[in-house]
């Protein structure tokens, strides 16, 4: 019997490999497929080792750990020594005191003679012990020390900066006793001019820090003698080194000492002949800016900074990018000491480096432009120019941004370069915070980075996107409908086009965190834009998208569209859509979203409101023919009956303790079952809350009433927005009757500012009333807080606030409230107080609200109508 053989390469089958093949059909297979097969040999890997060798690598099995990294170390291979040394921390960790008197002083012979790859390996142990704490400083500099001294010379220079940075770690916790004899002292000849160059760059660190040990006058007496002489050395890497440790020698002795003996060395070297000297002056100027006092900084720094700008950019192209770098901390550093003029120039610098390289500048030609390196180089500069731009938004202020820095801000948002414009998106939202009351100026470069076509520049954008964008609809001089009507027409279409793009994209990731970070739209556009315009594409998500966490997000962010939507019919229509094409669908893959969903209705709704839309329906799902849907709903049984009161829920109750018995009944699967029977126990665990406060409630059932509230004040809203609908169209009518009865009388009529209350007639009590509940209401709606998004993370505090009184801010309910409503409510007081009736209301309170509001509002207008008629006639 034959089948067709293919040559598989794959992860699973390693090149070289045979599997048989059956995916034609037919167990004979096709002879084309034989024709076709190539034998491809590979050699055999055998073992290299020879017999000999095979018995000089084996070691005694009875030997103890020290005992046998003695041996290894002794008689053993280099690869052995090595695995021995690498060992060394856990040796430590083990038997500090035999590893100490027996194999530290074996490795201290092995590594005069050891390889690269020991002593690296040495290096790194030696720094793991130390940061470990195995042992004591004083037993540690004991044993480890004088190796590190030793090898510190070491001919590789990998191998010299590995055990460097080794010696480095160590001063930082060594006694000063100890370093100034073990070090210091032996430092003073390493520093000298018949050094080896890696000695004495090695010796520049070193005194960088030791700088941080010493007092004032012994870094004077010591340790300045020798840095003056580094400074002044005849290569020009260790006179730059040595000038990228002044930092921390300048910290050291103090703002006198640096005064009268670091600055002149940094003046020195700022004019080195040395392009890097030149650099490392330039940087160490920079971060020294808060050390130096105002006179320094003006006479002395400011003009050495500026020389050097002028000369980099000129004939000095290989340090552009470090300066670019350093320029808005320098800008930053030296505000309030520039003049006018001063002023200018840096910031005319500032944008040169922003548009080099994109087109001829600095007299280049085309071909030099078109240099690759030099094309790579221009690219760092303006990235580095895109990263101090809120620098220099400081730097000009946010009155003159929109003339001196916007034309910058358009160019760098538009960089044909993607770095760049990362860049820019990784800081716009610290360009919207300081711009403050003109942040709407840069809508648009918000627009146009949403709309951006890499995708990394949109991730970037969308890590703080919902700060940007709550910035920039309620800061700036403008009001908050202003500011929206400006911003929301383009900033939609934006965000729709931003997920189509993500999700066409195979970075699920960015996907669901876009769609994590919408949830903060609520807060920024109205219901009902977010209804037509992103509430049903949550829904496609939910149904076709084949990657969990994105359906999840956006099953998420669907709870929050629906927590927040104002409309009792939509969220009727949510509902009902949740239900049946997720609750009810034919798929069970629908159906387990529609769990995942029901846990975040949990999260950001009250129990009320998930036992009056979805308990029964989650109930149903306890008899799904898929036993995965039936196990996800036995794992969320205890969340369902934790959301039951008694005795209103008593009919649920009864509904969740059949199911139960049922499935303990009925239920064949092995695993299901076994998650049965372990929730049954849970269940009977359980304890329910009443419909009054109980004590090991209390948390909990405050955290939920206020979510109770909270909904009912959706209800409230629609109410007074209909009936506000209603009192326009009304008092539209009155006013072309009265219009039309004034023009048939030859009279005077009433004057146009005719209060609506008459004085001195009883029937104004009504209306004064019917307009203080209206007010109520609207204060009411306005504490409608947009923090219960996040309200898990809110427990008692919050909450005990909210059971007497709700705090009314300034953009609480940016969603929610016109700004017509809320120019009518803006004279009523900050804080409404509401009792304690609405904690213990019962299921249906809401609708009975309703209705009760409805009728006696429709009365008290009626009546209103009347009188003022009456009145006026």
């Amino acid at each position: 019997m034959f089948c067709p053989v293919r040559l598989v390469d794959s992860p699973m089958y390693p090149t070289g490999f045979f599997r048989m093949d059956f995916s034609q059909g037919s167990l004979f297979g096709y002879i084309e497929d034989l024709e076709g097969l190539t034998i491809i040999e590979r050699p055999v890997r055998r073992s290299l080792k020879t017999p000999e060798e095979i018995e000089r690598l084996t070691v005694d099995e009875e030997l103890n750990d020290i005992e046998r990294a003695v041996f290894l170390l002794s008689s053993g291979q280099d690869i052995q020594g090595t695995s021995v040394v690498a060992n060394l921390p856990v040796l430590i960790r083990q038997s500090p005191t035999d590893t100490l008197r027996r194999v530290v002083p074996k490795v201290r012979e092995v590594l005069h003679v050891a390889g690269v790859e020991m002593q690296l390996t040495a290096a790194y142990s030696f720094l793991t012990i130390l940061q470990e704490e195995s042992v004591s400083i004083h037993s540690y500099c004991h044993s480890f020390l004088q190796i590190i001294l030793q090898n510190l010379d070491h001919r590789d220079t990998g191998v010299s900066n590995a055990w460097l940075d080794t010696l480095l770690a160590v001063i930082e916790v060594s006694p000063k006793e100890t370093i100034r004899h073990e070090i210091l002292n032996p430092l003073v000849s390493k520093a000298q001019l018949s050094q080896t160059l890696q000695s004495r760059l090695a010796s520049c660190r070193i005194l960088g820090k030791l700088a941080s040990k010493f007092e004032a006058h012994i870094i004077k007496r010591d340790i300045l003698p020798l840095v003056k002489s580094l400074c002044q050395d005849v290569e020009y890497e260790v006179r730059s080194c040595m000038c990228r440790q002044l930092e921390f020698i300048a910290q050291g002795v103090g703002a006198e000492l640096t005064k009268t003996m670091v600055l002149p060395e940094l003046v020195e070297l700022a004019r080195d002949e040395g392009s890097s000297v030149r650099l490392a002056a330039f940087e160490t100027l920079v971060n020294l800016l808060l050390v130096f006092d105002h006179e320094d900084r003006s006479q002395i720094v400011l003009p050495l900074v500026k020389s050097f700008c002028e000369k980099s950019f000129k004939a000095d192209e290989s340090v552009l990018t470090s300066l670019s770098l350093q320029l808005g901390k320098l800008c930053h550093g030296l505000q309030g000491i520039f003049t006018q003029e001063q002023h200018i120039w840096f910031l005319e610098f500032y944008k040169k480096l922003c548009r080099l390289g994109l087109h001829q500048e600095n007299g280049h030609s085309d071909n030099q432009i078109q240099n690759l390196e030099l094309e790579k180089k221009y690219l760092s500069v303006r990235k580095n120019c895109a990263y101090n731009f809120p620098a220099m938004a400081i730097f000009v202020g946010s009155k003159n941004f929109h003339i001196d820095l916007y034309a910058t801000f358009f160019c760098l948002c538009h960089d044909p370069d993607v770095p760049v414009r990362y860049t820019m998106a990784v800081g716009f939202c610290e360009v919207s915070k300081l711009l403050g009351a003109s942040v709407y100026i840069i809508h648009k470069e918000l627009v146009a980075l949403l709309q951006d076509d890499s995708l990394e520049v949109l991730d970037a954008l969308l890590d703080h996107i919902p700060e940007t964008l709550e910035l920039m609809t309620s800061g700036g001089e403008n009001s908050a409908l202003e500011n929206k009507l400006l911003i929301v027409p383009d900033l939609i279409p934006a965000l729709t086009s931003a997920e189509q793009r993500v999700a066409n994209s195979l970075k699920w990731r960015s996907h669901e965190k876009l769609l994590q970070k919408y949830s903060c739209l609520p807060h920024i556009i109205s219901s009902d834009q977010i209804y037509y315009r992103f509430l049903h594409r949550m829904f496609i998500i939910i149904l076709t998208n084949n990657v969990l966490p994105v359906q999840k997000a956006a099953a998420r962010t669907l709870c929050i569209f629906l927590r927040y939507n104002r409309k009792q019919e939509q969220r009727h229509e949510i509902i009902q859509k949740l239900i049946e094409q997720l609750g009810q669908g034919k798929s069970y893959w629908n159906r387990q979203r529609f769990l995942d969903t029901c846990e975040y209705i949990l999260e950001f709704f009250s129990k009320s409101f998930f036992c009056k839309y979805f308990f029964l329906s989650v109930l149903e799902l306890t008899s799904d023919p898929v036993a995965n849907v039936r196990m996800k709903v036995c794992h969320m049984l205890p969340k369902l009956k934790s959301t039951l009161k008694l005795p209103a829920d008593k009919h649920l109750l009864q509904q969740l303790e059949m199911c139960v018995r049922r499935l303990l009944c009925q239920e064949k699967d092995k695993d299901v079952l076994a998650v049965v029977k372990k929730t049954v126990l849970e269940l009977d665990r359980m304890e329910l809350s009443m419909d009054a406060f109980q004590k090991r409630f209390y948390e909990k059932d405050l955290l939920d009433q206020e979510k109770e509230r909270e909904e009912h004040l959706l209800v409230e809203m629609e109410q007074i927005e209909r009936e506000k609908q209603q009192s326009e169209s009304r008092s539209s009518n009155e006013k072309s009757f009265d219009k039309k009865r004034r023009d048939s009388k030859t009279g005077l009529g009433l004057p146009k500012n005719l209060p609506a209350v008459i004085s001195g007639s009883s029937s104004s009590t009504p209306t004064v009333v019917s307009r203080e509940g209206k007010k109520s209401k609207l204060m009411r709606s306005q504490s409608f807080s947009s923090n219960v998004i996040h309200s898990k993370q809110s427990t008692i505090e919050r909450c005990s606030k909210s059971n007497s009184m709700l705090s009314v801010g300034k953009n609480m309910l940016l969603p929610y409230v016109d700004d017509s409503i809320k120019s009518r409510t803006s004279h009523a007081g900050g804080s409404v107080t509401f009792t304690n009736t609405t904690i213990s209301a019962p299921r249906n309170s809401a609708s009975s609200i309703e209705q009760k509001s409805n009728g006696s509002k429709d009365s008290q207008s009626r009546k209103l109508s009347l009188k003022s008629r009456k009145s006026k006639a």
